[in-house]
C-alpha cells in the first residue's frame, strides 16, 4: 500500500477526536454478536470481548453480585449440586470464600439437613441456638457433637436448655482424657467470662479479645443463656473477609437442591428446620407443571425461602417460572463436560445464547440469572457474566478439589478423583438396595453421606431427568475423573483474582458496570473463527508446561 502524502496525514493530536467520524465503535455490539439468525448458537469459544482503557488497579474491581432477589454475594461462584461436587467441605469452604455452595440431593433428607446444620453452625455473629447440655449430660455426649459438628465449646445450664440458668461451661481440655461415662458437672469450667444481653458484637469481640476465652456466652439479667459467641468465628472474619453471610443472622448462607416430586416437600421442612437460605429445585428441564406447583407451594409456605428454578434456555421456558414467582433462575441444558442431553435427547441450545436470550428477558422482570455448565477458565466466568449472568454455577472446574466429595486414586499415573453427571447411569443407582455408590468402581461421594448400610432413599438423579418411573433408564450423562486440583481455598481466590483482572482489561470496575456497558454498547465482542480460537491458544511450541496460577 503507498504511504499516504502529506496532505492527507492528520495530525496525531487529533486521534481521539476522528474517532468520531465512525459510524460505530470498533467490533461488535451484543445484539449484533447473539443474532441467531447471522451465527447461529454460540458458546464461549466462539467470542471475545474487545478491550477498553485502564485507568484503575485490577484490586479496584467489586465482583460482588445479586444471586437472587434478595441475596448477594461478594463473588459470583457457585458449585453445582452434584454428589461427586458438593457436600459440607464444599459447600462451607466456598462460603467462606464469597461463593456459595449447593449441597446436592441424591442422599437422604436427614443426611442432607446435616450438612445445611453443619454449615450454618460453621461460622456465626451471634449463635441463637448453641447446642446446650445439662451437668447430667457425660463426655460421651460432648465427643459426639465433636465427631458431627466439629466442635465442642458447649455451655452448660441447669435444664441442658436455652433459657435456663448458664451453670458451666465444657471445652476440648476440659474432656481431655477423660472417660466418655464421667458426667459433665465433675468436668465443667464454672469460672465464666459472660456478657449481658443487649451488647453489641462489636462490644463482644472485645471482651472475646480481651478475657482470651474461646466462648462468649450472653446471659440475661437473671443469669440466663441467651446466646453464645465464638472466638474462632473472630478468626474467620479476619481470614476470610468475603465471606457470603446472612446479614441479620452472621450465619454463612447455606443452599441446597431438591426435587420437585410429593417427597421432596417433606425433605424441604428437614432443610428449612436446618436453617436453609436457598433452595434450588434441580430439574433438566424446568419448564414443567411439577416445577411450577413446587415454586407456588414453596411461596404459600416459606414465603422467606429464596427460590432459583431451572433449568431454562429459552424465553418461553423463562417466562413461566417468572410467573410462578422464582426469585432466580438457572440456565444451561447439556452444556456441561460430563452431559450429554443435547446429544442423546437433541434437545438444548449452546450456553453463550442461551444465557444471553434468558437473562435478556429476565432482566425486565428484576430477576437473575445464573449460567450453569460450560465453565472452563476465567474467560468463560467473564463471558457468562458479560452475557447479563449474575453467577457462574460450576461443576467440572471444581471437582478434583480437596473439599469435592470423595477420595483421591490413580489413574495412567495421574492423581484424580471420580466426576459424574447427575443424568449418568451410576448417579441414577445411587440410594438403590444394593448399589455400590461407586463410579466406574472407584470411590465416589462417601465423605459425608450416610453409610451403604442406610435406608435407601429416592434417587435425585431420575427424578431431575424424569425417568424414575421408566422400566429403561436412558442416560443423559457420563462418569469419568478428573485432575487434582488442590485446595479451593487457593483454586478460588485464583479465579476471583482472574475475574478482576479481566474486567481491568475490559476497561470496567464492577459486574455491574460491565453488564451496563454491555447493554449500552460500550463494551464491544468479536466472533472467533476456529483458526482464531487456535491462534488464541497455546501454540507452535514442542512441549509446555502450563501453570494457570501460584
Amino acid at each position: 500500500m503507498p504511504a499516504p502524502s502529506k496532505a492527507t496525514v492528520l495530525s496525531s493530536s487529533d486521534a481521539v477526536a476522528h474517532l468520531a467520524s465512525y459510524q460505530c465503535l470498533d467490533g461488535l455490539s451484543v445484539k449484533d454478536l447473539m443474532d441467531s439468525r447471522v451465527h447461529g448458537g454460540l458458546t464461549y469459544n466462539d467470542f471475545l470481548m474487545l478491550p477498553g482503557k485502564i485507568d484503575f488497579p485490577a484490586s479496584d474491581v467489586i465482583t460482588d453480585t445479586r444471586i437472587t432477589r434478595n441475596v448477594v454475594l461478594r463473588t459470583p461462584f457457585m458449585s453445582s449440586p452434584m454428589d461427586t461436587v458438593t457436600e459440607t467441605e464444599m459447600a462451607i469452604s466456598l462460603a467462606l470464600l464469597g461463593g456459595i455452595g449447593v449441597i446436592h440431593h441424591n442422599q437422604s433428607p436427614e443426611s442432607q439437613a446435616a450438612m445445611i446444620r453443619a454449615v450454618k453452625r460453621h461460622e456465626n455473629g451471634f449463635i441463637a441456638d448453641p447446642v446446650v447440655f445439662s451437668p447430667g449430660h457425660t463426655v460421651a455426649d460432648v465427643l459426639d457433637i465433636k465427631a458431627r459438628l466439629g466442635f465442642c465449646g458447649i455451655p452448660i445450664t441447669e435444664t441442658g436448655y436455652l433459657g435456663a440458668k448458664l451453670v458451666g461451661i465444657v471445652t476440648s481440655r476440659d474432656v481431655q482424657f477423660e472417660s466418655p461415662e464421667t458426667p459433665l458437672h465433675e468436668v465443667m469450667t464454672t469460672s465464666l467470662v459472660t456478657a449481658p444481653l443487649g451488647v453489641t458484637l462489636a462490644e463482644a469481640n472485645q471482651i472475646l479479645r480481651s478475657s482470651k476465652k474461646g466462648k462468649l456466652p450472653i446471659v440475661d439479667d437473671q443469669g440466663r443463656l441467651t446466646s453464645l459467641l465464638a472466638r474462632s468465628d473472630l478468626l474467620k472474619n479476619q481470614n476470610y473477609p468475603l465471606a457470603s453471610k446472612n446479614p441479620n443472622s452472621k450465619q454463612l448462607y447455606a443452599a441446597a437442591a431438591v426435587g420437585t416430586r410429593p417427597n421432596d416437600r417433606e425433605r424441604l421442612k428437614l432443610l428449612v428446620e436446618a436453617g436453609l437460605d436457598i433452595v434450588v429445585l434441580d430439574s433438566s428441564q424446568g419448564n414443567s407443571v411439577f416445577q411450577i406447583d413446587m415454586i407456588h407451594w414453596i411461596k404459600q409456605t416459606f414465603p422467606k425461602l429464596e427460590v432459583i428454578a431451572g433449568n431454562v434456555v429459552t424465553r418461553e421456558q423463562a417466562a413461566s417460572l417468572i410467573a410462578a414467582g422464582a426469585d432466580a433462575l438457572r440456565v444451561g441444558m447439556g452444556s456441561g463436560s460430563i452431559c450429554i442431553t443435547q446429544e442423546v435427547m437433541a434437545v438444548g441450545r449452546p450456553q453463550a445464547t442461551a444465557v444471553f436470550a434468558v437473562a435478556e428477558f429476565a432482566s425486565k422482570f428484576g430477576i437473575p440469572v445464573i449460567a450453569d455448565g460450560g465453565i472452563s477458565n476465567v474467560g468463560h466466568i467473564v463471558k457468562a457474566l458479560s452475557l447479563g449472568a449474575s453467577a457462574v454455577m460450576m461443576g467440572g472446574l471444581l471437582a478434583g478439589t480437596t473439599e469435592a466429595p470423595g477420595e483421591y486414586f490413580y489413574h495412567d499415573g495421574k492423581r484424580v478423583k471420580s466426576y459424574r453427571g447427575m443424568g449418568s447411569l451410576e448417579a441414577m443407582e445411587q440410594g438403590r438396595p444394593g448399589a455400590s455408590g461407586l463410579a466406574n468402581g472407584k470411590p465416589g461421594s462417601t465423605k459425608h453421606a450416610p453409610p451403604l448400610s442406610s435406608k435407601p432413599h429416592e434417587n435425585a438423579a431420575t427424578t431431575r431427568y424424569f425417568s424414575e418411573s421408566s422400566a429403561v433408564k436412558v442416560a443423559q450423562g457420563v462418569s469419568g475423573d478428573v485432575q487434582d486440583k488442590g485446595s479451593v481455598k487457593a483454586f478460588v481466590p485464583y479465579l476471583h483474582v482472574g475475574v478482576q483482572h479481566s474486567l481491568q482489561d475490559i476497561g470496567v470496575r464492577s459486574v455491574s458496570e460491565l453488564q451496563e456497558g454491555v447493554q449500552d454498547g460500550r463494551v464491544r465482542f468479536e466472533i472467533r473463527t476456529a483458526s482464531a480460537q487456535v491462534e488464541g491458544g497455546v501454540h507452535g511450541l514442542h512441549s509446555y508446561t502450563k501453570r494457570l496460577y501460584a
